[in-house]
């Protein structure tokens, strides 16, 4: 009785031991996950500026071709070319950040569940 008494003790001491190391990890697991949304929403605005950027550099392209302004032509489609290569860069700094977001959540989920 009394050996059942101390094992018992043991490990509820133990359970209550890692239970604010749990803690501590739950909570930095949701920052995480909010970092991770932030970089997430600081990326979809990137996007969007590029979006902008490139609407703008093709509308002027289109009018130095109709004003007949041959020689800003080259540096018009070199403009173009940056703004593509800055979305496409934004648009893959989005999807590591949602794949960071999603393993984020799969940890927060682990340590919910005590692993």
């Amino acid at each position: 009785m009394r050996l059942t008494a101390i094992v018992m003790t043991g490990g509820l001491l133990a359970a209550l031991a890692t239970a604010p190391a749990l803690a501590d990890e739950i909570a930095r697991d949701r920052q995480d996950l909010r970092q991770d949304r932030r970089e997430i929403r600081g990326d979809n605005r990137d996007i969007r500026q590029d979006r902008r950027e490139l609407r703008r550099d093709r509308a002027e392209l289109r009018r130095d071709r109709r004003a007949g302004h041959t020689d800003e032509l080259k540096d018009d489609r070199q403009e173009i070319r940056g703004d593509r290569r800055e979305l496409r860069e934004d648009r893959a700094d989005r999807r590591d950040g949602v794949r960071d977001l999603r393993h984020d959540r799969r940890e927060l989920r682990q340590d919910r569940a005590g692993r």
